[in-house]
């Protein structure tokens, strides 16, 4: 500030450009970032998209220029006539020597008074822990029945039908059916919120409308609309406006989201998405049984590779009991032989003895007949029970069991079952008959 009086009382003469620069820098540096309210006229939008207009009053005017890169920020379109307030910096066209105001915001004239109602009645609702996450309550995953608070003639009551329809049509929809804006529209929606609590019909209720300026939404910014919220013994899902509006309602909701549709969305899950996880789920699971059963085959052909049939072990028997038996015959013949060898000697030693040769060869032939009597019922016992052990082994065949029409059980570790308290009901055994086997389930058991 300082400089700029030094720079002017230094020159004597000023350009009409650096008296302009000085008196734009002392605008812009004395007068702070405002808000005028005033009424519109003489508006222009140049083709470069910089809109012009004049602020007036009863006493006075003042030109306005809001550049393009600001005018996204209007909310409504404007025209002349229309009462406004602008939030802007005073400043100085240099080049027409023009005091004006560059344009930051632009809202319709009152909102400065609704702002700071809904400022006072946040920060009151929020002091009372109204907006606590911690008693906000978590949605229902798969709800039964949905609750919607809005008007019957709303566009978003179509938005949010559509959106649970394609989502889950199998959810039944209750309409409290109260007017979303205009005058006692508050109480109106509070008593909506009240009705559906008292009827407990619903597992969650949507509160919702489309979008529109504050005034439109100003039903949803009151008080008894934000305490009937948070009294309600139902999860709300706040779907109020675009995405860009915040109400009362939505800090007080259990749940805020940012359009009518996506409310909908909120509440129930996409059934398209749920059949594709079942689906996915269900090619894991099979995935994995597939694979059990290749890992269970595989053990049961290595067990089977190791498992010797009872046919097979019964031949492997009796194939030893016939080695056995040939062995006993050498065996007989060798000391059947042996005997003979020595009949003989002894024979030879009586003869050289020269003894009662007659009494002794009747004694001899007596012994021999003996000896040759009991060598044969000692060969004939033993041949015998040779005989009754392969017969008995015969007898304990299974395969011959078999043939007479009895089966083997085995479970499925291979173990043969003899008793009905060995098995459970829903196992798998296997049974074996004379000719075949099969696979089966126990699907009763009895122990008598």
């Amino acid at each position: 500030m300082n400089s700029k009086k030094n720079l002017i009382n230094k020159s004597c003469v000023l350009r009409v450009s650096e008296l302009n620069f000085a008196i734009k820098q002392l605008l812009e540096s004395n007068v702070p970032l405002l808000w005028v309210s005033g009424e519109i006229s003489n508006l222009v939008k140049a083709a470069s998209g910089h809109f012009y207009f004049s602020l007036k009053d009863d006493l006075a005017q003042v030109r306005c220029v809001m550049f393009r890169h600001k005018s996204h920020l209007i909310e409504q379109p404007l025209s002349n006539g229309q009462l406004v307030e602008v939030l802007a910096v005073a400043t100085l066209y240099e080049q027409r020597g023009e005091f004006q105001l560059t344009v930051e915001q632009i809202r319709p004239a009152g909102l400065g008074i609704l702002y700071e109602q809904f400022e006072r009645l946040k920060k009151l609702l929020e002091s009372e822990g109204l907006f606590a996450e911690d008693r906000k309550r978590l949605l229902p995953i798969f709800p039964k029945r949905i609750g919607i608070v809005t008007s019957p003639q709303a566009a978003a009551l179509r938005d949010v039908l559509i959106t649970l329809k394609s989502r889950m049509p199998s959810v039944p929809v209750v309409l409290y059916p109260t007017p979303v804006q205009g005058s006692g529209s508050g109480e109106k929606i509070a008593q909506a919120i009240k009705l559906a609590n008292r009827r407990a019909e619903c597992d969650v209720l949507i509160v919702c409308r489309g979008g529109g300026s504050i005034e439109d939404l100003w039903a949803f910014n009151q008080e008894v609309v934000a305490r009937a919220i948070a009294s309600s013994a139902i999860p709300i899902v706040s779907g109020v406006g675009h995405e860009t509006d915040f109400t009362i309602a939505d800090f007080v909701a259990d749940k805020r989201a940012p359009t009518p549709t996506a409310a909908a969305q909120r509440v129930v899950p996409d059934r398209h998405v749920l059949l594709r996880n079942l689906q996915d789920k269900a090619q894991h699971l099979q995935r994995v049984q597939r694979h059990r059963i290749q890992n269970v085959m595989q053990s049961l052909d290595y067990l089977q590779r190791g498992l010797i049939h009872p046919a097979q072990h019964l031949q492997r028997q009796t194939q030893l009991l016939n080695q056995l038996q040939q062995r006993l015959r050498r065996s007989l013949d060798y000391r059947k032989q042996q005997l003979h060898w020595r009949w003989q000697s002894l024979t030879q030693r009586l003869i050289a003895a020269n003894s009662d040769v007659v009494g002794l060869q009747e004694r001899h032939a007596h012994l021999s007949q003996r000896f040759a009597q009991a060598l044969h019922n000692s060969q004939t016992r033993r041949l015998v029970r040779v005989d009754n052990a392969t017969q008995h082994l015969i007898l304990l065949n299974p395969q011959q069991v078999l043939a007479r029409g009895y089966s083997m059980v085995q479970n499925a570790s291979g173990q043969i079952i003899s008793k009905a308290e060995q098995l459970a009901v829903g196992g798998e055994i296997s049974v074996t008959f004379a000719k075949g086997w099969s696979k089966a389930e126990v699907k009763q058991l009895s122990d008598s």
